[in-house]
Order: C-alpha cells, then structure tokens, then sequence
C-alpha cells in the first residue's frame, strides 16, 4: 500500500479555530505559508504535494485564507468542478478533453479547504448548471466534497464527490489517480453523466 496520508484534511477540519490549506504550485504554496505564519486564531494546516506541478500564478497573485480562484468560466458552464492540490492539474486537463467536444465547465482551486468561500461556491455552482463536481486525492469521509457539500446545502446544488475509496496501492501518480477515479477523465465522464 502507499505511505500517502488520505485522511489528514478530515483530521485537521474537525478542530475548533482550525485553517486548513491545500497549494497546487509554488507560488501558492510560498503565499499560503506566509498567511499561516499570521494566523493566530487557533491551529493552522497546509498540506503540499510531492509530485513536480506546473506553476500556474503569478508571482504577485494573492491567496487570502478563506478564499478561492476561478481559474476556467464562461457563460455556458455545465457543471463546476471543485478541486484542490494534485487535481487542480487534473481539472484543467478535463476543461481541455471537454472543450474539444464543445461542453464548458468551471474550474476552481479550493486552496482554502476551511474556511471555505462559500460565497463564490454557490454562486458558480448555481451558474453551472446547479452542478459542482469536486476531485480530490483525500478519502471522501471528511474530505472536499463533503465540506463543499454541507456549505452549498441550503441552495439546489447537486455536489458529487470523486474521491479515493478504498485503500492506497503503491504506484506513479498518474497511474494512482486513474485508479482512484480521481483523473481527468473521471472528471471527463461525470460531467457527461451529470
């Protein structure tokens, strides 16, 4: 089996006061660190990924706690799909594959797994079609989709959740995510089925 944690986000969301944060490049990992280095308010957690990404912000771009980027939209959203780390790449990479067959979605980096910005959530998921679709490398107890979920519940959001449900095997990320149903096109086909 795999060493990589997949309960941490759960773990760390349950207490009090607690910050959980959730980079996926360099520059928001460098930012991210500086906001939990001023957090004072109570427990502070970040959790990084192991694999090379991409650097996709500027360096000037800010990351509040709490918040989110939109990173893909338009007018014709079908779907929104939410992600954090590792499959933020695998959400941009499904936004490519669908726009080759027409169909749009949103794309947001949940940077900020708690506080979330709930704000910006609703008002995509509303725009999308009153589908949001989260992708995350984390079991799907106490992960991403159920935070969105509960933070979305008082609007007509559908929220389905892919998530890792069974124990880790040993592998390349690439291959681990296909595996898990985590990858671009996991994200790809629950789109089409939403």
């Amino acid at each position: 089996t795999s060493q990589m944690a997949l309960e941490d986000i759960a773990m760390m969301r349950c207490l009090p006061d607690s910050v959980v944060l959730y980079p996926c490049d360099a520059v928001s990992t460098y930012k991210l660190v500086a906001e939990m280095a001023n957090y004072t308010a109570g427990i502070s957690y970040i959790r990084t990924t192991r694999p090379k990404t991409l650097v996709i912000y500027d360096v000037h771009e800010e990351f509040p706690i709490g918040g989110c980027k939109i990173l893909r939209q338009s007018a014709d959203d079908v779907a929104c799909v939410v992600a954090a780390g590792i499959t933020v790449f695998e959400a941009l990479k499904a936004y490519e594959l669908l726009q080759q067959e027409g169909i749009n979605i949103a794309v947001i980096d949940l940077y900020s797994v708690k506080p979330l910005d709930v704000t910006t959530l609703v008002l995509l998921g509303q725009q999308s079609g009153g589908n949001i679709i989260t992708v995350e490398d984390h079991y799907v107890q106490g992960g991403i989709g159920e935070a969105v979920a509960m933070a979305v519940s008082h609007e007509k959001i559908k929220v389905v959740a892919l998530a890792v449900s069974q124990l880790p095997r040993s592998g390349s990320p690439e291959k681990l995510m296909a595996w898990a149903h985590i990858d671009a096109q996991a994200i790809v086909n629950s789109v089409k089925n939403t």
